[in-house]
């Protein structure tokens, strides 16, 4: 994995199959929820209190029993998951060349990234 060219496939491959896989458990939720539901009038599904936004449990309790929302979030999570790991798959293939400037440049957007993903909500100020 010496060349430019093969890292840029592996990380445009990586972005395509995130996207993808996104995609389908997104769709397979929006199926769970027709069948839930039927086709009627969509509106009250569409009503999200944001007070009442869903716990870890809560989440993985309703991935186990298939709720449609639990899925849905899942194709999020996988979406926001994409670039996170195509950037974290670029420190490795950067290390393999032995490239320090570019490993270091991207180990601090990489821990850039993961700070403000799950350090700053717990930041009063970012509270809002």
């Amino acid at each position: 994995m010496r060349d430019s060219e093969s890292i840029a496939d592996v990380i445009s491959r990586v972005l395509r199959y995130g996207v993808l896989i996104s995609a389908a458990i997104i769709i397979a939720g929006l199926l769970l929820l027709i069948a839930a539901n039927g086709l009627s009038d969509a509106t009250p599904l569409l009503n999200f209190d944001l007070r009442q936004a869903p716990t870890l449990g809560s989440f993985a309790s309703g991935l186990a029993s298939l709720q449609p929302y639990s899925v849905i979030e899942l194709g999020a999570i996988v979406l926001i998951a994409t670039p996170v790991s195509r950037v974290l798959i670029s420190v490795f293939l950067f290390a393999a060349q032995k490239d320090r400037t570019y490993t270091l440049i991207t180990l601090v957007v990489l821990s850039l990234l993961l700070f403000s993903m799950l350090v700053t909500p717990f930041i009063p100020l970012f509270q809002g």
